[in-house]
């Protein structure tokens, strides 16, 4: 049943069911300690109690095994002879009484919700896609587990590498955050790709709201985003085809570039992130995005600030350093502190040769703001767009669902 290891424990195999097998990786997962651990205590506690607890039921319980400090197993063996229970219901309850004394940790929630704009004046380099998947990534439940590459210096360990995927994958608890999408784009493309319909002229809208003109309360417009592993946590507030009016009526507004902030501010309360999806322009509603996404009073610096969604070609290059140039000058112009929450370089396909590969290591050469995700151009995306569902629910374990979910704690 047992034998040494070289890490001075013993290997023990027994039987668990499924679904507290299931249980202790996703629990352990949640509380950052090794599997091993959790048995190692649940089995102390177990052998401490005056009596068995109830009993579990275990049909269908399939091979488990563990390591556990040498001797432990035998006296397990004995107090589970003396209690007259077989040595899988032993270990059931032992993982069971384990779970019941390590509850699920709370999210931890801002007391101001993060802002993140997501950004670029140049289309087609998918922000829309960044927007909606480092969203889904963020707002997918604790209690399941979902495959991600995790690095806290993304870039660093891509060069190190040499390979533009160079990580283990890990299976790791969601975020479980409540995240609201605003699609800021009059072109409506992210409440299309995730199945809504935009809002229509006639009536209430972000726009009106920012330009004074309100017909409702804000709320009222936002809608959830289906799909159970978000456990109604994500929600969007879609855009209207007025936005092309935005800059006119802003021109308007008085104190224009705190507008979106003065919409926005009504719903804030309910979210612990709020993720904008700008639109390819540098005009005044591009103003009102990036001082939304200042950092405010007493707020961790990196908290909040600009996603630039950028692609492997020379194009991406030039509109970078127009953005850049228009949030530095709003910087310098009004005092704002806007923090740069790094660059992510979409659509990468290593196979278009010389121009994808150079544009990528120009990118990863910069370090202020450095790049925090790469997203290859691959077929889940346009599949998940076509069927009008949001990716990590089309195609959760897809390598652009693994990316995304990389992005979204690269950010964090």
């Amino acid at each position: 049943m047992a034998t040494p290891s070289a890490s001075d424990r013993e290997k023990v195999v027994s039987k668990l069911p499924g679904w507290i097998w299931q249980d202790l990786k996703i629990r352990s997962a949640q509380l950052g300690i090794e599997i091993q651990t959790a048995v190692e205590q649940g089995v102390t506690q177990w052998c401490g109690l005056a009596s068995s607890p109830s009993p579990v039921d275990t049909a269908g319980a399939d091979s488990f095994s563990t390591w556990l400090p040498p001797g432990q197993w035998d006296t397990f063996k004995k107090v589970a002879a003396d209690r007259k229970v077989s040595l899988i219901q032993g270990l059931a309850q032992a993982v069971q009484v384990w779970l019941h004394a390590n509850p699920a940790p709370d999210v931890q929630r801002p007391e101001i919700p993060r802002r993140i704009i997501v950004c670029n004046q140049k289309g087609g380099v998918g922000k829309t896609a960044i927007t909606a998947g480092v969203g889904e990534a963020m707002s997918e439940g604790q209690e399941s587990l979902h495959p991600v590459r995790v690095s806290k210096h993304f870039a660093a360990a891509l060069r190190e590498a040499g390979s533009t995927d160079p990580l283990e994958l890990e299976d790791l608890p969601g975020l479980g955050l409540r995240v609201l999408l605003v699609d800021f784009d009059p072109q409506c493309h992210l409440t299309q790709q995730l199945g809504h319909e935009p809002l229509p002229m006639e009536g209430d809208s972000l726009t009106k709201h920012m330009a004074g003109e309100p017909a409702g309360h804000l709320r009222d417009l936002i809608v959830p985003i289906e799909g159970d592993r978000f456990g109604g946590r994500l929600k969007l507030l879609p855009s209207c085809n007025d936005a092309f009016l935005l800059d006119v009526k802003l021109a308007g507004v008085r104190a224009r570039e705190a507008a979106l902030e003065r919409a926005l501010t009504a719903v804030e309360s309910d979210y612990d992130v709020i993720i904008v999806d700008c639109p390819p322009s540098l005009g005044l509603s591009m103003d009102a995005a990036v001082y939304y996404g200042r950092r405010r009073s007493n707020e961790q610096l990196g908290s909040s600030g600009a996603l630039i969604v950028v692609q492997a070609e020379d194009s991406s290059a030039d509109a970078y350093g127009l953005l850049t140039s228009q949030i530095e000058d709003l910087r310098n112009d009004l005092a704002l502190e806007v923090d740069y929450l790094g660059i992510v370089v979409n659509h990468y396909d290593s196979r278009r040769g010389y121009i994808a590969t150079s544009s990528l290591e120009a990118w990863m050469d910069i370090k202020d703001p450095r790049v925090v995700g790469l997203i290859g151009d691959l077929k889940e995306q346009k599949e998940a767009v076509r069927v009008k569902k949001p990716l990590l629910d089309y195609a959760p374990k897809s390598d652009q669902a693994v990316g995304m979910r990389a992005l979204a704690r690269e950010i964090s």
